[in-house]
């Protein structure tokens, strides 16, 4: 990844977004040559010269301090997920790419005590990936949810090459163009996490390669936290399943997170799930529970 391009064309494709109205400015009308706002309005609204903005939407951040970049959060209205990625833009570009080469990254595979806390979660699906989004590890019930995903022959499941590549993906997904959004976003905020990291780098390319719908996406450069949320299923074996999810950073894994699946109880999803679970999981570990659950 090209830290200064990535940088410049993050801030550019922000200040587009925000009109002078939405940023509180006088808009006197007539032609503009840019969508949203001019870089001396930016440069207005984030205390800065424009000399010294312009500097940073070329793609250099060497030095800049945390008031600035708040500033920049301010002035261009960012998100949570866009202000962790504009510091993390920042952090690479004051990192020699030595030391950022050389940084630890999650492993390849999980520690066995991870793969035991996914095991006795029996009634609630549940995978554990890496900021790629491979799929390291997962329970019974999370494969037999995800079936569609875990069907490769790759000795890895990755989420981005199940999305964009494999055509189970969008009969799969029942909302396929808000998942794969969500895909790239999610990609896109890695590379903004750790953009030298080569696997990242060459799964982009080839998705870019191979995918118009990803090539465009990602040129857009949205980004994303996936923290909570609803995910709408078409399974192949027992039809729709609606689940919520919860997505958790694993504190002693860095780089690595756990994400868990649950159905309202007494849900049609509740008892796709519980059927699910009568197949994949023994009779002996599976919870007691009143008649019918």
């Amino acid at each position: 990844m090209n830290s200064r391009a990535e940088i410049r064309d993050f801030l550019t494709s922000r200040r587009a977004k925000i009109t002078p109205e939405r940023a509180g400015l006088p808009d006197y009308g007539g032609h503009r040559r840019v969508a949203g706002l001019r870089r001396e309005e930016v440069a207005l609204l984030a205390g800065v010269s424009v000399d010294y903005y312009t500097r940073l939407e070329r793609g250099n951040l060497t030095g800049v301090s945390d008031s600035v970049l708040e500033a920049l959060v301010r002035a261009l209205q960012l998100d949570d997920a866009e202000r962790a990625h504009l510091f993390d833009l920042a952090r690479a570009a004051n990192t020699s790419a030595a030391a950022a080469r050389g940084r630890r990254r999650p492993a390849p595979h999980l520690r066995p005590e991870v793969q035991r806390l996914l095991d006795v979660m029996t009634m609630a699906p549940a995978y554990v990936r890496n900021g790629r989004l491979d799929v390291l590890g997962a329970n019974q019930l999370g494969r037999a949810v995800f079936a569609p995903l875990f069907d490769t022959v790759a000795r890895v499941p990755n989420i981005a090459r199940f999305v964009f590549l494999d055509p189970a993906a969008q009969s799969f997904y029942v909302e396929w163009d808000g998942v794969a959004r969500d895909t790239v976003a999610l990609l896109r905020a890695e590379a903004g996490r750790d953009p030298y990291d080569r696997a990242l780098s060459d799964l982009v390319g080839e998705l870019s390669t191979l995918s118009e719908v990803f090539r465009t996406w990602w040129a857009a450069h949205d980004v994303r936290l996936h923290r909570a949320g609803v995910k709408r299923l078409h399974h192949p074996l027992v039809g729709d399943l609606t689940l919520t999810y919860e997505s958790m950073e694993l504190t002693a894994d860095p780089g690595l997170r756990l994400n868990a699946y649950s159905a309202e109880a007494g849900s049609p999803a509740q008892e796709a799930l519980n059927l699910l679970a009568s197949w994949t999981i023994p009779a002996r570990e599976r919870p007691v529970g009143r008649p019918g659950e």
